[in-house]
């Protein structure tokens, strides 16, 4: 049912064009086109709710401001594994036609040039198994209106849907990826991980610090605090090097990292993540930090670093096998519920 070359539900609206284009990181894109409750995906998201019986309804549907008793603001809430809602998307509990809607809003979330590797994750980290089998979702507020969400969530993936509800936040607030492509303790190099090539992009601008850059910019320790991403604010202590101190061309680098970043998104998300960095000062305001414990083979090519501002969290783990942790926002003082994890 799955295959992405079916005529499906998107590619009965306008398939959009993402492809990944170099964005402007120490000035203003020129246009910012934010999702909207016109963009596939939350137009995929209405279509779905349309569809749902009340008993349906009453299992995956909450409030906009609905608290968990042990996660907190549940529509806020991240983790490396979790499941929002106890049915999986593969499950009887949902139609076909409801199970095809839902593939369509998994894909409206992404670059169409990311869905096979999406898949590929999804199959490393399930097993061979149908798309879904691992995967829950919710949604939040009233779909069509201009406040609601739609999570999915599952082992190595926390995404989000949200029309913009929030103007003040990117991606729908804070998100998650993982992948364990060749087991748990993934090889020297990662081979077969979707997210590695990012890292060898992040090593690459490490490479052209100086001798006395690099020693600024490589920590001994990871943060402890991984599950948790907030934001330090303008008195932040971040750690590293402030990218404002970098020259030219190893601020090109460190723009070929964010591109590699926001590259998985569909083009309304990453214009978003750099409207909102913009406003915090832009990578102006970023550290970029590489982690020495956790190097795995000992090779100096660093599994783990973190792009850091006001309010802009971009952490990569890549030891035992790769977490990404983001968290994005065009002010660190507004109530994003982000220490709510």
């Amino acid at each position: 049912m799955h295959e992405l070359n079916r005529r499906g539900f998107l590619s009965s609206l306008t398939t959009a064009a993402v492809a990944a284009s170099s964005p402007m990181l120490w000035s203003l894109p020129s246009a910012v086109s934010a999702p909207s409750p016109k963009s596939a995906a939350e137009t995929a998201v209405k279509s779905f709710y349309d569809t749902l019986t009340e008993p349906q309804k009453k299992t995956i549907c909450f409030e906009w401001d609905y608290k968990h008793p042990e996660r907190g603001l549940l529509r806020t809430h991240v983790s490396n594994f979790w499941h929002v809602t106890k049915p999986t998307l593969a499950s009887n509990y949902y139609t076909k036609d409801q199970q095809a809607i839902l593939f369509d809003i998994f894909k409206g979330m992404f670059n169409p040039d990311w869905h096979e590797k999406f898949l590929k994750q999804l199959k490393d980290d399930q097993g061979d198994k149908p798309w879904g089998t691992g995967l829950s979702c919710a949604i939040f507020g009233q779909p069509g209106t201009d406040k609601f969400q739609f999570v999915m969530t599952g082992r190595h993936m926390t995404v989000r849907a949200d029309g913009n509800s929030n103007a003040r936040v990117a991606l729908g607030g804070p998100i998650f990826h993982g992948h364990a492509a060749s087991g748990f303790n993934e090889k020297v190099h990662h081979p077969g991980n979707i997210f590695w090539n990012q890292a060898e992009v992040a090593n690459k601008a490490y490479t052209i610090l100086s001798g006395k850059q690099q020693k600024l910019a490589l920590v001994e320790r990871r943060p402890k605090d991984e599950f948790t991403v907030p934001f330090q604010g303008d008195e932040g202590k971040l750690s590293g090097i402030p990218c404002s101190e970098l020259s030219k061309d190893q601020k090109e680098a460190v723009q070929k990292v964010l591109t590699s970043l926001i590259e998985p998104y569909r083009k309304e998300d990453r214009e978003k993540v750099m409207e909102c960095l913009q406003k915090q000062g832009g990578l102006d305001k970023c550290w970029l930090a590489f982690y020495k414990d956790g190097d795995i083979g000992s090779d100096g090519e660093w599994d783990n670093w973190r792009l850091e501002g006001p309010s802009f969290v971009w952490y990569f783990r890549g030891h035992p096998h790769v977490h990404i942790w983001i968290n994005v926002a065009d002010d660190p003082k507004i109530p994003l519920n982000a220490q709510n994890f």
